[in-house]
């Protein structure tokens, strides 16, 4: 029968390091970061509260305009 070849596989070899060594590499070249900076203007996050306010506001006369109307019972709306 024919020899086979050796794949080098050897589990006890490999697991006391005398296997071969990693290479040291030079570290990639790192690219230009291009620093964007924010837009002076409102943004979502500000706005949200804003809109969010006077649509309370607006509720809040239109309920007491209904009450008004309806029960003569408004704050701000009577008959």
């Amino acid at each position: 029968m024919a020899r086979s070849k050796n794949r080098g596989g050897g589990g006890a070899k490999k697991a006391a390091g005398g296997g071969r060594q990693a290479k040291s590499r030079k570290p990639a070249p790192v690219a230009e970061v291009e620093v964007v900076e924010e837009e002076s203007g409102m943004g979502i996050d500000d706005a949200i509260p804003i809109v969010t306010g006077l649509l309370l506001i607006v509720a809040f006369f239109l309920v007491d305009y209904v009450l008004g109307n309806h029960y003569a019972d408004g704050l701000f709306f009577k008959p």
